[in-house]
């Protein structure tokens, strides 16, 4: 199965760039109520994802909520780069699985490492409830 079947393209995902300030991530975040977000840079390349904990560990660690003191920091500077790493385009389905099994969503690159869109673990499990025959998800009594 190619996984641009599942694919919600980068048109229709939220995204932030890197060079926004914390407060426009945190802004954004707001906005669309999720609770982690693929940062990309300006020429569209995945840089890492941003969740609701970098920004609560930013607001520890500066010691300071107030919304005008998050204006002097990017973005860039709050994410783990490691947290969500990136599937390829022509990942199997097992990868895609594996990605899946502890992340909300995988954000997708292709073959030049610039960022396609995500799969969401949502997408992939009514994609395989339409497909798995129902009588055999009944439970045994």
């Amino acid at each position: 199965m190619n996984i641009l079947f599942l694919l919600s393209p980068k048109i229709k995902t939220s995204y932030l760039e890197s060079d926004m300030t914390v407060r426009q991530g945190l802004e954004k975040f707001k906005a669309h109520g999720y609770s982690a977000v693929p940062v990309l840079d300006k020429e569209g390349y995945y840089i890492g994802t941003v969740s609701e904990g970098d920004f609560l560990k930013f607001i520890i660690e500066s010691g300071n909520a107030d919304i005008h003191s998050m204006e002097s920091e990017q973005i860039i500077s709050i994410i783990r780069r490691d947290f969500n790493p990136p599937i390829s385009i022509d990942a199997s389905l097992d990868e895609l699985l594996e990605h899946l099994m502890d992340k909300n969503f995988a954000p997708v690159i292709d073959g030049r490492s610039c960022f396609v869109g995500i799969v969401t673990r949502k997408s992939v499990l009514e994609y395989l409830r339409k497909t798995v025959d129902s009588r055999s998800l009944e439970w045994s009594k």
